[in-house]
């Protein structure tokens, strides 16, 4: 049974999606400022309420398998999203970009992000469709193989790996004005040396220019799309025959991001250790994914690890917080 035979949650999630992003835009957002913390612990504890309803909903419309399986996307495309965060707070710190427009920067990735999200998950679910191989029997076993999945399984474990070795520094010594994002804005737009306020455009001695923010735009939605590599996959160990289920939970995984990230900008020595449980819980991931066919974790048990292995990330990071930020 998939979400998509339930029109009435198709609906729910389109108007409540729709109505928060115009209330963002038009209302509360509709002149660029610095968001301070207590708006970012407000909307934060919005948009996870604004989740948690809905997933109650769903379970109302469907059953525990499916409220499961959105909880388990919901948190692991959270978790997996901080990381995204850290290289956000690098972009703007290298192009210097003023704080009261940070908050313009972020909605529009996100708004970049809904398509970009809702592209690779519906394609990549009928993708998985036409990639199982035919069912074998082995030690008395009916196996029901799929290649796509288990190629996605060894790369989640290999960046699991990969990013808990990975060092921090690398990124802070990143050009990102060679990014094929910033790349991207250069070749279709002449751009100005200076902001120009939260404008995208500006005109100058009669010219019309793109503006930095515009240019950060572009390197923000490049950003996000290298990130969807690792994070759409490891949905997909879910619930890969569901794409809704994949897709609501996503979005409002990222639609909370905004939030997020100025609670980490101000915070971020609070999570210095949670690479290393984005690691575990990415390789966690990929193994359920390569030993799916023959043994099946069971969606409350990924969701109890995966938020298990979060909330001792967190507990770890503030108990050992980074040198630098004590000083």
């Amino acid at each position: 049974m998939n979400l998509s035979s339930h029109p009435l949650v198709i609906v729910i999630f389109s108007v409540v999606v729709l109505v928060m992003l115009l209330l963002d835009l038009g209302v509360f957002n509709r002149k660029s400022h610095v968001i301070t913390n207590k708006e970012a612990v407000i909307w934060s504890i919005v948009w996870i309420s604004l989740s948690m309803i809905f997933s109650l909903f769903v379970l109302s419309q469907t059953n525990m398998e499916k409220f499961a399986q959105f909880q388990s996307a919901y948190w692991i495309e959270k978790a997996l999203s901080v990381d995204n965060l850290f290289v956000f707070i690098l972009v703007f710190g290298y192009f210097n970009v003023p704080k009261e427009v940070h908050h313009k920067v972020l909605f529009w990735g996100i708004i970049g992000a809904l398509f970009m999200r809702a592209l690779f998950i519906f394609s990549g679910v009928e993708l998985i469709n036409l990639t199982y191989l035919p069912d074998f029997e082995l030690y008395g076993k009916v196996l029901k193989i799929n290649v796509l999945l288990l190629v996605f399984g060894f790369f989640l474990i290999y960046a699991g790996i990969k990013s808990a070795l990975v060092d921090d520094d690398d990124d802070d010594e990143k050009d990102f004005n060679k990014s094929p994002g910033a790349k991207l804005v250069h070749r279709f737009f002449k751009v100005s040396d200076n902001f120009d306020g939260d404008r995208f455009f500006t005109i100058k001695n009669g010219i019309k220019l793109a503006t930095p923010l515009l240019v950060v735009v572009g390197v923000i939605e490049f950003t996000d799309l290298l990130f969807a590599v690792d994070s759409i996959p490891a949905i997909f160990a879910v619930a890969p025959d569901d794409p809704l289920i994949l897709y609501t939970s996503n979005i409002f995984a990222i639609l909370g991001l905004r939030s997020l990230y100025f609670l980490l900008a101000n915070f971020i020595h609070m999570f210095s250790k949670l690479k290393y449980g984005l690691a575990v819980i990415l390789s966690f991931i990929g193994v359920k994914m390569v030993i799916s066919p023959i043994f099946h974790i069971d969606s409350l048990v990924s969701l109890s690890i995966v938020f298990g292995v979060l909330v001792l990330a967190l507990i770890w990071s503030i108990l050992t917080p980074e040198k630098e930020s004590l000083s």
